[in-house]
Order: C-alpha cells, then sequence, then structure tokens
C-alpha cells in the first residue's frame, strides 16, 4: 500500500517549509525512521524521516521549492506498486483544491498582481517569512495573488511578485518628475528564477552566491538586533581551575549516566546562578517597561555547515550539572544532525557563545533580540597569571558580555558577570 509523505508540522506558527534537499531519490529502498529529506524554514533546517519502510515511488515536490504543510511531497511504497494504487491519506494531509482553469494558465497566472485599481488591504494570514520580505521589499500584500490554502499568499507568490515586478517595464505614458525620496530609494536586488539557492552555489571568485533561507533570516536578524538596542560590551578574564578540577573528578561518573561533561555546562550552570540573582539580566525592554522573564532559558549559539543556530535550553534554573549537561548534548547532537525542530530554537531569555572552540580569545558578539545580552566565552586555555606575588600556570579565559544599554548600565552588567566569574572560580 502506498503510502504519502507529507510536509510535516514543524512547530507554532510555522505553516511552510522548504525542500532544501532530498536524501533519497525515486527507487531508493528506505528503512522506517531512515532520514528521506531535509527541510528548512526560516528558523532551522532539520531532516523528516520516513513513517514506514518501502521503496521511493515518486517525489513531488523538487528541491528548492516552499510548500504548505500537509502538502503531498513523495510516496513510499513496494517496489512496482503504482503510487495512485491503494494509497492512503494522513489525516494532516490537505485535500486538493478544485482547480477552475487549466494547468497552464494557472501556472501563468502564479503570482501575478491583482488587477483591482481599488484593492483592498490584505487580512489573510501570512507566514513571518512572508511578512519579513513584505517589509524588505515593500510589497503591498493587496497587489499579491495568493495560490496557497484559502488564497493565503505563500513564499513562491511573493517573490515571485517581487520578480516580476523588477523584470516587468512600467508603462508611464507621460513623464512624472522624480521625488527626492524615490531617487535615493535603493534597489532591491533580483532574487533567482525560482526566488532561492541553487541546490549547489557556485564558489567561483566574483560569482554571488545567493542567500539561503537560514543565512538570509539570520543577517535580518543581527541587523535589527543592532538597529535596536544600543550595545555595550565588557569584558573579564576567568580562572577554571576549580572547574578543571570537578570536571576531572566527575567526568567518568558522568558519562556512567549518559552525559558527557563539558566546560559548557559549567559556564550555563554559573549563568543561570547570576540570573536569578541579577533578574535585569534576564529581561526583555519593552515601550511600557521593563518585561522580567519567569523562566530562565538559556540559547546556545553554535555554528553549523550553513549557518548559525540557537537552540534554547528550556527550564535551565529547574536542572542540575547532570541535567543542563545531558540537555546541551542532546541539543548539540540534534543541530549536528539537522534534527532540531523550531520550538527547540524558541523562547530563549539569554544566549551564551562559545566562540572559543574554534581558537577565538574573546569577542564583541550581536544581542539575540529581544534579550537583554549575549555571554561571549574566548578559549580556555593556560597562561601565566600572577596569584599572591606568584608567577602561577592556570586554564584562563576572556569572557564578554554584551548587554542592552536601556536596560542595564556598566555598574550593573559588571556586577552579573562578576556573579559568574566568583561561581566558576569558587565552584565546589
Amino acid at each position: 500500500m502506498a503510502i504519502k509523505v507529507v510536509m510535516p508540522e514543524m512547530g507554532e506558527g510555522v505553516v511552510e517549509g522548504t525542500i532544501s534537499r532530498w536524501l533519497k531519490q525515486v527507487g531508493d529502498a528506505v528503512d522506517q525512521y531512515e532520514p528521506l529529506l531535509e527541510i528548512e524554514t526560516d528558523k532551522v533546517t532539520t531532516e523528516a524521516t520516513a513513517e514506514e519502510a518501502g521503496t521511493v515511488l515518486e517525489i513531488l515536490v523538487p528541491e528548492g521549492e516552499t510548500v504548505d504543510v500537509g502538502t503531498v511531497l513523495a510516496t513510499i511504497g513496494q517496489p512496482g506498486e503504482s503510487p495512485q494504487k491503494n494509497g492512503h491519506t494522513p489525516a494532516k494531509e490537505t485535500a486538493p483544491e478544485p482547480k477552475s482553469k487549466p494547468e497552464s494558465e494557472a501556472s501563468a497566472a502564479t503570482a501575478t498582481a491583482v488587477s483591482h485599481p481599488l484593492s483592498q488591504r490584505y487580512t489573510g494570514r501570512i507566514s513571518p517569512v512572508v511578512g519579513r520580505i513584505a517589509a524588505e521589499h515593500d510589497v503591498d500584500l493587496s497587489q499579491v495573488n495568493g495560490t496557497g490554502r484559502d488564497g493565503r499568499i505563500t513564499k513562491n507568490d511573493i517573490l515571485a511578485y517581487i520578480d516580476q515586478r523588477q523584470t516587468q517595464p512600467k508603462h508611464t505614458p507621460e513623464p512624472t518628475p522624480i521625488q527626492p525620496t524615490e531617487a535615493l530609494k535603493p534597489v532591491s536586488p533580483s532574487p533567482t528564477a525560482t526566488g532561492r539557492h541553487p541546490v549547489t552555489p557556485s564558489s567561483t571568485p566574483g560569482d554571488i552566491v545567493p542567500l539561503t533561507t537560514m543565512r538570509r533570516a539570520i543577517a535580518e536578524h543581527m541587523v535589527r538586533s543592532v538597529q535596536t538596542s544600543p550595545h555595550v560590551t565588557t569584558v573579564f578574564e576567568f580562572d577554571f581551575t576549580a572547574v578543571a578540577q570537578h570536571r576531572a573528578a566527575h567526568k567518568a561518573q558522568f558519562a556512567r549516566d549518559g552525559a558527557n561533561l563539558t566546560f559548557t555546562a559549567y559556564i550555563v550552570a554559573a549563568t543561570v546562578e547570576a540570573l536569578k540573582q541579577h533578574p535585569m539580566a534576564n529581561s526583555t525592554f519593552t515601550d511600557a517597561g521593563i518585561e522580567l522573564k519567569r523562566q530562565i532559558n538559556i540559547g546556545m549559539a553554535a555554528a553549523i555547515d550553513d549557518g548559525l543556530i540557537v537552540p534554547v535550553i528550556k527550564g535551565a534554573d529547574g536542572m542540575n550539572l547532570l541535567g543542563l549537561a545531558r540537555t546541551i548534548n542532546d541539543l548539540t547532537e540534534r543541530a549536528r544532525k539537522k534534527q532540531l525542530q523550531p520550538g527547540d530554537v524558541q523562547g530563549g531569555t539569554f544566549s551564551i557563545t562559545n566562540h572559543g572552540t574554534s581558537g577565538s580569545l574573546f569577542a564583541t558578539p550581536i544581542i539575540n533580540q529581544p534579550q537583554c545580552g549575549i555571554l561571549g566565552v574566548g578559549k580556555i586555555e593556560k597562561r601565566v597569571k600572577v596569584i599572591n606575588d606568584a608567577i602561577a600556570i592556570r586554564p584562563l579565559a576572556y569572557v564578554s558580555f554584551t548587554f542592552d544599554h536601556r536596560i542595564l548600565d556598566g555598574k550593573t552588567a559588571d556586577d552579573f558577570v562578576s556573579t559568574i566569574k566568583q561561581v566558576i572560580e569558587t565552584w565546589q
């Protein structure tokens, strides 16, 4: 019996996804729960697995296409079986919409401007991706013809509309004087024919490498961050001697309990303790006032092959060192395997970036909005330090804290980092 593979629900508010890469092709055998394809959203790139074993009979959505949750992507069945026979539809599958136009005519109408001189303001549901693209390119959504479910505007629709708007000649029977604001308005770069990156971007010097969904989201988020809050960075030096001794004494015990004890677990634990003592650092600036967060959810910035991702330790204030180590191991492993879900990267109240793993000594990281600050941990290495007028060799690291100056001042920020430093250097 042929099984239909559909675009899964990727989390609250995520209504569409892009087929980043098919890991199996038509005719390939696939085991139950074996990765079948990679799906990319503006938050994560994750693998989707096969619910049942079989052979890939057909692939209905090519790489690079963005489709709604519930859209049929492929079918799996027995070799030689027709995908149209005996196939059953999962409960979440979207029923096909009746077509009132021939296929060729419907394709030609995709994402064309609506020819209504007095269009009403678009009030339908859109995804965060569509909203950001519309704001970035100053698109009036009432002028875009939505081809999604119930006429909803999809990412394909708005990208194609932008491409058409840029390539279509403007009909101006009479010359119109150019206003100063129009003359200074930057021209948005034209996307590729599909509006997305090719499967294998060119790396030849001089070429332009198109933006992936994740890279575009990172760029927009970072620019918005520096435009939103005044960034100030303070730098401390931490002595990890006490932590190194504790780790050496308990690493084997933690391994027996199924956890790899890393320095990151200690840094997160110390940060949680400091956030408890300095709740202003675990807050968000709003027009109504500074919102103190009830929970402490620590985001850990992690570099992956095609960008940066920040999985979140939910309820970190309720975990001991073993629980933190296990959670860090799990999130790190799933991030590396592209198995994170959108919910795994949402809800953070404070972030940490361990840039020292690549050899960096110190940095001035950008705040992960709308949080108050981000802690940057440099490389932990043995250096010479004067202790009680004597020269000693200690495992040291520079730790920076970039904070929102609307919320914290220099003194309150330094007090917060001093608490982390004290916990690290006096670890029992």
